[in-house]
């Protein structure tokens, strides 16, 4: 585990609830790429996207831990701590 980030405590056993971003499906909009919240395991689009879900998500629920949910890629990030770490043995998602 990361010793940086101070907001380890707030993880949870997540499921992606969604293969997309939740919120541009509900709209119809478009995505880059996928993160998924490690509290609560809501699938958003990343900052690159035109609607930025994964952090509106944040910004709504505080929940401050994101996975990458893209294939290959097994790094998150802390909103609060703005940091980027892996995590040693974690479960690794990736969207269909």
């Amino acid at each position: 585990m990361n010793d940086g980030c101070s907001h380890l405590d707030r993880i949870a056993d997540v499921a992606p609830s969604s293969s997309g971003c939740e919120d541009c499906l509900q709209i119809g909009g478009r995505w880059v790429h996928l993160r998924v919240c490690m509290t609560c395991g809501h699938v958003g689009c990343c900052d690159s996207s035109p609607n930025r879900h994964a952090t509106a998500h944040f910004r709504s629920a505080g929940h401050p831990i994101i996975q990458s949910y893209e294939p290959g890629e097994e790094w998150w990030y802390c909103y609060v701590d703005d940091l980027a770490f892996e995590v040693d043995g974690a479960p690794s998602f990736s969207h269909p």
